[in-house]
């Protein structure tokens, strides 16, 4: 495998790098302090094709690859993780569902006006008391002749007050019994579907996480995606591309923590001379480094594998697992880096290292990716 840049991908990130500095980064912070989502942010990225990497030209979107996706998100995320998670889930999540397993009706429908950032996407799977245990969701959908009638609650779910269409996971069987949940998709406006409680986060504050809340919500079969009691297989085919979203996004954070911590040990001085000369500080910043690039690694070896069409469900838990656990070290030892001045808000590291925790959460937890892992090792 060459993992070398490619000519597009060090176009695609000095393009990224020019607009998140431009547009990101000043105002990021008080982004994170109101905890304001910036819709009209997304929609300038729209207009740069940064909200359809993946999606087909014939659909509106740039008709790129993984590898790029990777390179898109990942130097979003050196500036912002907030931004960088957002624009991941509307790419992998939302977009990509339908993009995968929607019609060819729904997606000459939805894919241009989300490829172009015109709408934003929301995707949701997960429930209060059903994390991890998704056949056990208590969100409903059941069938009145050509409609359906969704009742439940979705939590966490990113863009879930902004989102102006979501893929929804509901429950269409019996709980805990095989193939009993089928994805639909949801506009905003719909009677019935409403946002809730947003949440208030350690970290990705400008990402904004809510409650989608379903009451007698009357849909069209026609906003069904695959058959019915199809949407768990849907949604474990969409996560292995969204664990490399996350990875992505980890890689960026914590890229975003070594360069911090690079630049600082040579500006900071102690006993006459740059903190980057002492062993204690040079040995943090290698194994930082190291992390980097294995975390970098095993990334492109997923993504390698997805633009291939092969399965990857193993290499992406493993980029996934891997890149945002040491995006947690990594900041952590950012913070230690800059000492005082890494636990104030005038210097970057706090941010990293608030924002990295939620990569080892979202989209299936460090110990579900071990469990992913083992099962896929185990049944080699």
């Amino acid at each position: 495998m060459d993992f070398n840049y490619t000519d597009t991908q060090l176009s695609i990130a000095e393009m990224v790098r020019d607009f998140a500095n431009k547009h990101i980064r000043p105002q990021m912070m008080d982004w994170d302090e109101s905890q304001k989502f910036p819709v009209d942010l997304f929609h300038k990225m729209g207009e740069l094709g940064l909200m359809g990497v993946l999606v087909p030209s014939e659909y509106g979107g740039s008709g790129l690859g993984y590898f790029e996706y990777v390179t898109v998100i990942s130097e979003i995320a050196k500036v912002c993780g907030s931004i960088g998670l957002s624009t991941a889930a509307h790419n992998s999540l939302c977009t990509g569902h339908i993009l995968y397993f929607g019609t060819e009706e729904q997606k000459r429908k939805y894919l241009p006006k989300l490829a172009s950032g015109e709408w934003i996407g929301a995707w949701g799977l997960t429930e209060a008391n059903t994390g991890s245990d998704a056949g056990n969701m208590r969100c409903t959908a059941v069938r009145d002749g050509d409609e359906w009638i969704l009742n439940g609650t979705k939590n966490w779910i990113t863009h879930g007050i902004s989102g102006d269409v979501a893929v929804v996971l509901a429950r269409t069987g019996e709980p805990r019994t095989k193939s009993n949940i089928t994805a639909f998709i949801v506009e905003r406006g719909t009677k019935g579907f409403s946002a809730g409680k947003k949440e208030n986060k350690l970290g990705m504050r400008a990402s904004e996480t809510a409650e989608l809340v379903f009451d007698n919500c009357r849909i069209s079969d026609a906003q069904r995606m695959g058959e019915v009691g199809d949407g768990f297989r849907q949604a474990m085919k969409v996560l292995d591309g969204g664990r490399i979203s996350i990875a992505a996004l980890a890689l960026g954070i914590a890229k975003g923590a070594y360069e911090a911590s690079v630049k600082y040990a040579k500006e900071r001085h102690q006993f006459d001379q740059p903190i980057a000369n002492f062993q204690a500080i040079g040995f943090k910043l290698a194994d930082m480094a190291t992390q980097i690039e294995a975390a970098e690694m095993l990334i492109y070896q997923a993504a390698d594998l997805k633009n291939r069409g092969e399965k990857m469900t193993k290499q992406s838990a493993m980029a996934k697992y891997y890149a945002s656990e040491i995006a947690v070290k990594i900041s952590n030892e950012a913070v230690q880096i800059f000492g005082g001045y890494g636990y104030t808000k005038d210097f970057p590291v706090e941010k990293y290292y608030r924002d990295s925790k939620l990569c080892t959460i979202g989209e299936g937890t460090s110990e579900i990716q071990k469990l992913v892992i083992s099962r896929e090792i185990l049944n080699d």
